[in-house]
């Protein structure tokens, strides 16, 4: 069993900041894929930004965000974090939080998500 618990989401005005954080529990043996991802009323939920660990290993991020948000991890703790800077009207959405990690040594990899924190930026 794998939990994702996000925190940190919350009302804030135009310009400001928030940081999100994800702290994922459970039997995990290793992670590959950690991300964020966000959906506002009415749209598609898409991705934020993520850090791939195995493969080709890096970080994304959605155009909109790009020199504003910074996401960043914790291996001992198996956190994600997701900071905010500078943010606009446009980012208010529910912000889950996205792993794709094995839970033990030769299983397949698994996505698991969190269930969401609302960010709300006010003009």
């Amino acid at each position: 069993q794998v939990e994702l618990v996000e925190s940190g989401g919350g009302l804030v005005q135009a310009g400001g900041s928030l940081r999100l954080s994800c702290a994922a529990s459970g039997s995990i043996f290793s992670i590959s894929f950690m991300g964020w991802y966000r959906q506002a009323p009415g749209k598609r939920r898409e991705l934020v930004a993520g850090i791939t660990i195995v493969g080709s290993a890096g970080t994304n991020y959605a155009d909109s965000v790009k020199g504003r948000f910074t996401i960043s991890r914790d291996n001992a703790q198996n956190m994600v974090y997701l900071d905010m800077n500078s943010l606009k009207p446009e980012d208010t959405a529910v912000y889950y939080c996205y792993e794709v990690l094995t839970t033990s040594r030769g299983s397949a990899p698994y996505p698991y998500w969190g269930q969401g924190t609302q960010v709300t930026v006010s003009s």
